[in-house]
């Protein structure tokens, strides 16, 4: 996962100074040795989730978030259309309507 990520980062094109830091950050993360594997843990989570993720995430594809909710059992998807990285402050209203709706 950690080279795949690095791979994700290296080939992101833009030279647009922000997206050259973000991918410095998630290179930073992507070598991090998170322990217990957070991710091996998911399938036993027992509470309602909701994932959230944008559409236009520039550093995380959808495909993401897709499998995070897959891989929570009963986890609720939201992909705000418009939305990049950061949940704008457009999207609170349909954000906390779908964490109200869990």
């Amino acid at each position: 996962a950690r080279a795949r990520a690095g791979r994700v980062f290296d080939r992101t094109p833009s030279t647009e100074p922000a997206v050259q830091l973000a991918n410095q950050v998630g290179m930073v993360f992507s070598r991090l040795d998170c322990r217990p594997r957070w991710r091996e843990r998911l399938p036993g989570l027992a509470l309602p989730a909701l994932v959230v993720h944008g559409r236009h995430d520039p550093f995380f594809p959808l495909g993401n978030g897709e499998a995070l909710a897959r891989e929570i059992p009963g986890a609720r998807l939201l992909v705000l259309k418009e939305a990049a990285t950061t949940i704008p402050d457009a999207a609170a209203d349909e954000v906390a309507a779908a964490m109200l709706a869990l």
